[in-house]
């Protein structure tokens, strides 16, 4: 980190769920900060709350939601989670990749009508120009015979074509700042691995800063350069990848790496 103001600071984030039972506290006072072009990863096992801060961050929780906390993008305050502000941001200036494309995708739109519909809104481009841009960005994803493969619905796309396409999607109007919750767990290892090269390739290319959110801190081991460790709301470690791997300061991290060295065959 620099003296530079981050691309994104989360200040005290609390998100809570009402219940019949009351409130479940899924989110408890987290901050941290992600520099412009930075790889961070957020790891933490299920219910850690590594998700619902993702979500939070972007204004995508449900209006079952309580949250509290400051974002700031740029400086900036990014206002309520439903706020005209946040809502500015999203799209144009921090993008979202979630787990599942096939949840993600409207199967009703050809692959290219939803990168369009981006373009459209948030860089008021005109037809034949988003349609251009469509086509090159699935090029430069990796999508084979873009020309033709820009007019397919989902449908038609494997697996990791699709998740290729949610890339196409998030990086069409050149944001600072991607949130990627688990976008390769559904994936075989192979495509896990091509993806995420994909991906960090992509941003490093464009100056994009990059927050990986996963369960597996062997996914962010190659790929971030800071890593934030979650358990029950609660954020627990905040250090650089070789800190982290060879020195863990807390018992949960610890806890968590050994996990996963007894996993590896």
């Amino acid at each position: 980190m620099t003296d530079a103001v981050p691309i994104l600071q989360v200040d005290d984030l609390e998100v809570s769920f009402a219940t019949a039972h009351g409130p479940v506290h899924a989110v408890r006072g987290v901050s941290f900060a992600v520099a412009a072009g930075e790889r961070v990863g957020m790891a933490g096992e299920s219910g850690s709350g590594k998700t619902v801060s993702g979500l939070a961050i972007t204004g995508l929780l449900g209006p079952t939601a309580r949250v509290a906390g400051r974002v700031r993008f740029c400086g900036r305050d990014a206002g309520g989670p439903d706020s005209p502000e946040r809502r500015a941001l999203r799209g144009r200036h921090i993008a979202t990749i979630l787990q599942d494309p096939s949840s993600s995708l409207n199967p009703t739109l050809t692959i290219g009508r939803q990168i369009t519909e981006t373009l459209h809104v948030h860089l008021k481009l005109g037809k034949a120009a988003a349609h251009q841009r469509a086509v090159e960005l699935l090029r430069q994803v990796g999508i084979p015979d873009a020309e033709r493969n820009v007019d397919e619905y989902p449908h038609r796309f494997s697996g990791g074509m699709r998740q290729r396409a949610m890339i196409a999607i998030a990086l069409a109007c050149e944001p600072e700042l991607v949130v990627a919750d688990e976008p390769t767990t559904a994936l075989d290892v192979t495509i896990q691995a091509q993806i995420l090269e994909l991906l960090v390739g992509l941003c490093d290319e464009r100056g994009t800063a990059l927050l990986l959110i996963t369960h597996d801190l062997g996914v962010l081991a190659g790929v971030a350069q800071r890593i934030l460790v979650m358990h029950d709301g609660l954020l627990v470690e905040d250090a650089a990848v070789d800190d982290l791997f060879y020195r863990p300061a807390h018992p949960y991290t610890r806890a968590l790496l050994a996990s996963a060295s007894e996993g590896r065959p």
